[in-house]
């Protein structure tokens, strides 16, 4: 009771600050954020060990598959919590904010030595982009915890995947912040567990094993978000890009949108980001640019810590493809309801971009495990989506 007692107060402060962040929060970023970032990533680097693996090369973590099954089990468990049969959402990455349509181009210009998997030759594909908060509850956006998050559908996508559930889609899953929340499955594992007794800021700050410089990593990028279709993402987990070659990507948004958020310090619209893009895409296409950053060192840029944040200068963002999100109405029920229904995998993939690392194999049976969980649920079928859906 004194732990839930302290929980709410930190989480009412942190609710009030939210409030007032856009009056000073892009001026802080503009000075700060770089320089706390590398900061705390020297820190993080000060306590690791390198292993000297090769490029690309993985090394699974003690009891990886425990862990794992841990996650899988907490994790249905909050959703047996919050959820009633029929109306079943994810586990994380739940409230949506909306789900478009959009097309996705690979450039002319890919440098030769990313030309693998989808970015091998110039071609438009189709794409279902969802976009969503972080969950496992719904809360009025305000109240969330500063953190969005973007899964790109491509469709049309020729040659075997090594997901066989699907068989013409790539899938691609980033996050708000550069780094992800948690460095492993044995720290995810934990997360899971103060999640579900929804006291998950006390697996950051737990004297007894905190995480306090993943959590001032997070708070860098976690803050009062205003427009999703106005947001940077990235995967911050690796991805091979052809054999032997790892790499990440990111989402740096090409268009100015809407980022009014109304009545604040008081209480804005419980879905104002809803809204926001609804406002946006009814006047406005919008676009994004795709970045890859190829793995050029294999301590300072690891395959199995996702805690660590990539150096741009040591391996640089290149931009390979293009996102357009053309003007349209998607706030319909049956189009939400459509995205109830999708599966998003990073394991809907080509070889040549086979997921990396402890926390992208444990995806693998955790987004497979609990989407069968919610679909069975909610009565509802696996589909798999062509682009030529058509809501009214």
């Amino acid at each position: 009771m004194v732990l839930k007692a302290l929980h709410a107060t930190l989480l009412f402060f942190l609710h009030i600050e939210r409030r007032f962040e856009p009056w000073f929060r892009p001026a802080f970023d503009r000075v700060f954020r770089d320089p706390l970032a590398k900061f705390i990533q020297a820190l993080i680097n000060l306590t690791r060990k390198d292993e000297g693996l090769a490029l690309a090369e993985e090394k699974r973590l003690p009891d990886e598959d425990e862990f794992l099954q841990d996650i899988i089990e907490t994790m249905a468990a909050q959703m047996r919590n919050h959820f009633q049969p029929g109306s079943y959402q994810r586990g994380g990455n739940t409230k949506t904010h909306g789900i478009v349509r959009a097309t996705f181009t690979i450039r002319e210009d890919v440098p030769v030595h990313m030309r693998h998997g989808i970015f091998a030759e110039p071609r438009t594909y189709p794409a279902w982009v969802r976009y969503s908060g972080p969950g496992p509850v719904m809360p009025a956006d305000i109240d969330d915890v500063g953190f969005v998050s973007m899964a790109i559908k491509i469709m049309g996508v020729p040659g075997p995947k090594l997901l066989a559930d699907e068989s013409s889609t790539q899938d691609l899953i980033c996050i708000c912040t550069p780094t992800f929340v948690t460095p492993d499955t044995k720290a995810n594992a934990t997360l899971q567990h103060w999640s579900l007794r929804e006291m998950p800021i006390f697996y950051f700050i737990n004297p007894l094993a905190s995480h306090l410089r993943d959590f001032f990593m997070q708070s860098l990028w976690n803050e009062t978000q205003y427009n999703p279709l106005g947001q940077r993402y990235y995967s911050c987990v690796p991805y091979l890009l052809g054999q032997g070659q790892a790499m990440q990507y990111a989402f740096y948004p090409a268009s100015t949108v809407t980022r009014r958020i109304p009545r604040l310090p008081l209480r804005p619209p419980d879905n104002y980001l809803r809204e926001n893009m609804a406002q946006t895409l009814s006047a406005q296409d919008v676009d994004f640019d795709i970045l890859v950053q190829v793995q050029t060192d294999s301590f300072r840029m690891p395959i199995e810590n996702a805690a660590v944040l990539w150096p741009e200068s040591l391996s640089p963002r290149v931009a390979v493809a293009k996102l357009h999100i053309p003007r349209q109405k998607f706030d319909s029920p049956a189009q939400f309801a459509f995205a109830s229904n999708l599966s998003f995998n990073p394991w809907h993939c080509l070889a040549e971009h086979r997921p990396l690392g402890n926390q992208s194999r444990a995806r693998l049976r955790l987004y497979q495990e609990l989407s069968k969980f919610r679909q069975q649920m909610n009565a509802t079928p696996h589909m798999e989506p062509t682009g030529n859906e058509v809501f009214e």
